[in-house]
């Protein structure tokens, strides 16, 4: 018999001191039984990161093609799309080329999974990677969110230039978002 999903819940704040953006939601994840906690926190920290209308998450691990994290217009064509954890470099260009007008955008785990993921795009040459915008968690952000492991979480996620803030649970934790281009 199959594990069932956990499902989650998230009152999350949400702002963007560098261009005034300020959001609370409340939002439900099921996080599949093969998930890990990281990678849940991974798709709450993209969440906030690339916030704007009609944004959601996708389908999850279930459907591996399917992005984490999706928006899109009120005409129905696709706004964003998010990757999260370790997407290779040829899954981002299908993005890219699939998704004309859509702005795609990739969260690492890492530094060091960032500069691995831009290396092997310039090895294979897949140059319209460059309009995606990269960017990896601070590992020890990431970590220190990845202890709260409650079903229910009320978060406060601040971005400032690229620095991110978190409070969660009475306490606060905040690290670097590092970037990298193709």
């Amino acid at each position: 018999m199959a594990m069932p999903s956990i499902l989650h819940h998230f009152d999350l704040r949400i702002a963007h001191a560098d261009t005034g953006v300020e959001a609370a939601v409340s939002l439900k994840s099921a996080r599949h039984p093969s998930e890990t906690v990281e990678r849940l926190w991974l798709r709450v920290l993209a969440y906030a990161w690339q916030w704007q209308d009609g944004i959601a998450f996708g389908p999850g691990l279930c459907e591996p093609d399917a992005p984490d994290v999706v928006a899109t217009r009120p005409d129905g064509r696709t706004a964003l799309v998010v990757r999260v954890g370790k997407p290779e470099p040829q899954r981002i260009e299908r993005d890219v080329n699939g998704n004309a007008g859509a702005k795609i955008a990739v969260l690492l785990e890492s530094p060091r999974r960032l500069d691995a993921f831009v290396a092997e795009a310039r090895e294979r040459g897949l140059a319209r990677l460059a309009r995606a915008e990269l960017a990896a968690v601070d590992p020890p952000l990431l970590a220190w969110l990845s202890r709260h492991e409650d079903r229910r979480a009320r978060i406060a996620l601040t971005f400032v230039a690229d620095h991110v803030y978190a409070e969660l649970g009475g306490a606060s934790a905040d690290g670097p978002l590092w970037r990298a281009t193709v």
